[in-house]
């Protein structure tokens, strides 16, 4: 009896999920449980400081146009992450066994040598930008205000997007998208749409960032998810 009542107080508490702002991830996007999307660009940095004085007038009228083009909010995103380096030292442990030339085999084991030194004498911290575009279809001016109100009457909070309601809203977010990437790319940028398994990995490092560089996560396809 005391048993049952135990299972019974453990499964009342909340679980991870339930304090996440969102509900799913799918096809390239992010499903908050209010009903809006989002979507994630992963984007390229510029030394602005190396450009000579055209270069750099040219990048500043391009991102003031970008800037007046949106009818939209936008999210800037800068994350700092240890480097994961070991991926690379094994790609290197593997190309000196299999190099038969003797020169070339000890530069190899020098350099593997070097990185294993620099990396112990401190951490190396990598830098990664992204824009995250959202998508509320209240906040989407080109349909009437009781065209949007009538799909945030009922939101998703609970359950997953209607697939036929959850492809309309994604159609106006990848409009969206592509005229953001246009408008990244206009300054020198490239531009990257992080897709499902992407998005995945980003969330799963942000919330469990020591965890991630011991455990990385394996495809989806090879994830296994309990009902």
């Amino acid at each position: 009896m005391k048993n049952k009542k135990a299972a019974a107080r453990k499964n009342n508490f909340p679980t991870t999920q339930s304090h996440l702002a969102m509900a799913e991830i799918k096809k390239d996007t992010v499903v908050m449980k209010d009903g809006t999307l989002r979507a994630i660009l992963m984007v390229s940095s510029i030394n602005f400081a190396l450009k000579n004085e055209d270069e750099q007038q040219a990048i500043v009228s391009a991102y003031v146009s970008f800037l007046n083009a949106l009818d939209h909010p936008l999210q800037v995103l800068i994350q700092s992450r240890e480097l994961y380096i070991k991926p690379y030292l094994d790609k290197l442990i593997k190309q000196e066994r299999e190099q038969s030339n003797e020169l070339l085999r000890a530069q190899i084991a020098d350099y593997r040598s070097f990185i294993t030194e620099l990396v112990e004498m401190g951490s190396i911290m990598s830098k990664q930008f992204f824009v995250v575009v959202p998508y509320d279809p209240i906040s989407n001016k080109k349909k009437s205000f009781w065209s949007r109100l009538s799909e945030v009457v009922n939101p998703a909070i609970t359950v997953k997007l209607k697939e036929e309601k959850f492809m309309k809203r994604k159609y106006d977010l990848d409009m969206r998208v592509r005229q953001v990437e246009a408008g990244l790319s206009s300054m020198g940028l490239e531009v990257v749409r992080l897709d499902t398994q992407s998005l995945v990995e980003l969330y799963y490092s942000t919330y469990n960032p020591d965890v991630a560089l011991s455990e990385r996560l394996p495809p989806l396809g090879a994830v296994q998810v309990e009902g």
